[in-house]
């Protein structure tokens, strides 16, 4: 049987990093993903002495760093191509610096906002016709954090992304040409770019994924719109059946929880120890969850 670890961006357990260190043993987790909460800042802002007492204190705790959750491609493609690639991948060497001494198993980067794009468009299509020139700006990024030693992986984001119809993930991985990019499939977020998760897009995405993200989520209407946050356990989608199957065939040996963020808090919910009871469900309804 093949087993799956849990981890979560590490300031969900606290904003103080020693604090997080110590939930994190409590709770039996001993990777690490790291976004935010060093020295009170994000990773693109600490320096790299901050980033040397973090990893002080993570190694001093017995944890590894899995993964360094960084922002870069978070931004709007209609900025163009200069701006874009002076405020994304001029980020890039900062967070190199800071990747090498955190020693990270992968680093993320993002799938960019794409505006104005119908559903049943083809964000691939959109992009190699209005804006060619992003693909040599991920392919550049992908090439420089393989150069120095790591592996890229690709979220994709909420809101406008393009990646939001599963087709698109594919269609993007293909054109990008990097085999060794893999995704980091976030549940939630596809899900609050307008597409229900199933099984079926799994399947689908399942030679992609190396990484997955869930959070919970309800929907409030027949066509299965994201609307409220909530728990795993009160969530609408296929939270342990996805999931199961996601441990089963052993695409992400880590899964990592994020909040549930990307609808509305529902009048009367409770809202409180959200990361600790999702933790204790997945535990509890997904064989082979460690």
């Amino acid at each position: 049987m093949k087993t799956a670890e849990l981890t979560m961006l590490n300031s969900m357990a606290d904003a103080d990093l020693e604090v997080a260190l110590a939930k994190h043993k409590e709770w039996g987790i001993r990777h690490l993903d790291i976004r935010d909460g060093i020295a009170g800042k994000w990773v693109k802002d600490i320096t790299v002495g901050e980033a040397r007492e973090a990893k002080r204190a993570i190694d001093d705790a017995g944890m590894d760093v899995f993964c360094l959750s960084t922002s870069i491609f978070y931004g709007d493609v209609t900025d163009g191509e200069a701006s874009f690639h002076e405020n994304q991948v001029g980020a890039l060497d900062h967070i190199l610096e800071i990747a090498e001494v955190l020693q990270p198993k992968l680093v993320r980067i993002i799938a960019a906002q794409l505006p104005g794009r119908a559903p049943d468009e083809s964000a691939v299509e959109i992009l190699q016709r209005d804006y060619p020139w992003l693909i040599d700006q991920y392919r550049e990024v992908v090439d420089k954090i393989a150069a120095a030693g790591f592996t890229a992986t690709i979220e994709n984001e909420a809101n406008k992304s393009f990646l939001s119809r599963t087709q698109d993930f594919v269609d993007f991985h293909e054109w990008l040409d990097r085999p060794e990019v893999s995704l980091t499939w976030d549940i939630n977020n596809q899900w609050a770019t307008g597409v229900f998760p199933t099984q079926e897009d799994y399947e689908q995405l399942k030679p992609l994924i190396r990484y997955y993200h869930l959070k919970g989520g309800q929907h409030a209407d027949a066509d299965k719109n994201l609307k409220w946050n909530s728990s795993l356990e009160d969530s609408t989608y296929d939270v342990v059946g996805i999931t199961t199957r996601v441990v089963q065939d052993g695409v992400s040996p880590i899964i990592c929880l994020n909040p549930s963020q990307h609808g509305e808090n529902k009048p009367g919910y409770d809202y409180t120890n959200l990361v600790k009871r999702d933790i204790d469900f997945l535990r509890a309804n997904v064989e082979g969850i460690l």
